[in-house]
């Protein structure tokens, strides 16, 4: 067996003895584990959430004082201690459906938003990174000041130019690969801390 194949296996293995939806669960603890994009008390907003693994491991980060909502066109099996909405990134009316759940605005916005892959690369790098812009526009409705966000990027043409977008609205934006993440994967993470500084 591969090297990467044991490695892919290992994340897989892991999230199914954990009770976890996803080997994406493992990406988000890391990068929090290194920047605290999520802490206790935290009102969460994953977008592209299905199948829920980012969800659970929100609602275990931000614990009973916080809240967590996700939104997807995918239906989504219930998260205990999450709210689920069942819409598009791309409708900006779903801000209003998430504020109105949350009560407050909220303290994170987290995508790990992907388009269906044709295996075109450079349509589906460039969708990803459309569905991204959405998710932003989302973003600047919902996020309080000093807020964090997580983005997941198809890694190419577009994504620098989404980081200078990025940086306009954080006061810091760090690229990063988790350890979780396959290495010829081409998905990268920025990391967005303090909205609107």
């Amino acid at each position: 067996m591969k090297l990467l194949d044991a490695k892919r296996d290992h994340y897989r293995k892991l999230a199914k003895e954990q009770g976890y939806r996803s080997r994406a669960t493992y990406k988000l603890l890391q990068l929090n584990n290194s920047y605290r994009i999520i802490g206790p008390g935290f009102y969460v907003v994953d977008l592209g959430c299905a199948p829920g693994g980012w969800t659970q491991i929100a609602v275990k980060l931000a614990g009973n004082r916080g809240k967590v909502v996700g939104v997807d066109t995918a239906y989504m099996d219930e998260v205990e201690g999450s709210h689920f909405i069942k819409g598009s990134v791309e409708d900006e009316l779903v801000a209003d459906e998430i504020l109105e759940y949350l009560g407050a605005r909220a303290n994170a916005v987290i995508c790990d938003i992907s388009p269906k892959i044709t295996g075109h690369w450079s349509m589906d790098h460039a969708k990803q990174i459309s569905l991204n812009y959405s998710c932003s526009k989302i973003m600047d409705k919902i996020l309080a000041p000093k807020g964090n966000a997580l983005f997941k990027v198809f890694d190419g043409d577009y994504s620098t130019e989404f980081r200078d977008y990025l940086k306009k609205k954080f006061a810091k934006v760090h690229l990063r690969k988790p350890n979780a993440s396959r290495k010829p994967s081409s998905e990268m993470y920025f990391v967005c801390l303090g909205y609107g500084l």
